[in-house]
């Protein structure tokens, strides 16, 4: 395998978050739908997805609320528990006043963002994920990915920091009242970003923003390849009980 560019990382980064949301959301269902199919209970089905995704829960609305705080936002009503709402399921809240669409953005994007440091952080710390990126660039990507197998196989913890892991990411991903502000943050961050491109005509300011931003991208990137190899396993492996439960007792 030949090396890559180090601007496809930014490629690859924007692909495995996509692929992340797609594997987060179907799992959920899977679960709710397999827990269904065996109680026959919707709210057993919720509660059972809540306790599973718990600790990333806790961090998604913790983030909300430090956030927030910092801020200077007010904060009230931290909720930590399922509930129906609009024919969808929240599993948490935490209520905060409105600073405008740039505080109110940071804020809905909170979990995201602590949710990928802190994956980042495992991801560094006990699986030298950096070793995938770092492999996938100067072309040696099986080597890079032996070598965090080998971490995975070998580790007696392993199995722990893997579903910390999973958790974490599968409940970091911004909720539809998340996004709300987004929408017109993401139209004023378009509008900067063309006049940003018009005024550098060289494009020398932005090849020196891809290079600065380079160095956490490529950090994300192991990581989020580490994290959806994991989503993709428990999603296959979801797939299959339910395929199995269909076929015995239909």
């Amino acid at each position: 395998m030949s090396p890559l560019s180090p601007y496809l990382f930014f490629v690859l980064f924007f692909f495995l978050l996509t692929a992340l949301w797609w594997l987060s959301w179907r799992i959920g269902l899977l679960i709710q739908e397999i827990v269904y199919l065996i109680t026959g209970s919707d709210d057993l089905a919720m509660v059972i997805l809540f306790l599973i995704y718990l600790p990333g829960i806790l961090i998604h609305e913790t983030s909300h609320w430090l956030v927030a705080r910092i801020l200077g936002l007010k904060t009230s009503k931290f909720r930590v528990w399922p509930k129906y709402s609009r024919n969808t399921i929240g599993l948490g809240s935490v209520t905060v006043s409105s600073g405008g669409v740039v505080w109110d953005s940071l804020v809905g994007l909170a979990p995201l963002l602590i949710g990928s440091a802190l994956i980042v952080l495992i991801g560094e710390q006990v699986f030298d994920t950096q070793t995938v990126a770092f492999a996938w660039r100067t072309g040696r990507l099986l080597d890079g990915l032996t070598f965090v197998a080998d971490g995975l196989a070998h580790r007696p913890d392993s199995l722990l920091w893997s579903y910390l892991l999973f958790a974490i990411a599968n409940a970091m991903m911004p909720s539809a009242s998340d996004r709300a502000p987004l929408k017109s943050l993401g139209i004023y961050v378009f509008l900067i970003g063309a006049v940003f491109v018009l005024i550098d005509q060289s494009g020398r300011n932005v090849v020196l923003l891809l290079n600065f931003l380079l160095g956490p991208i490529q950090l994300l990137t192991g990581a989020f390849f580490l994290v959806t190899a994991i989503d993709l396993a428990i999603f296959l492996l979801l797939l299959a009980v339910r395929s199995l439960w269909l076929m015995t007792f239909k």
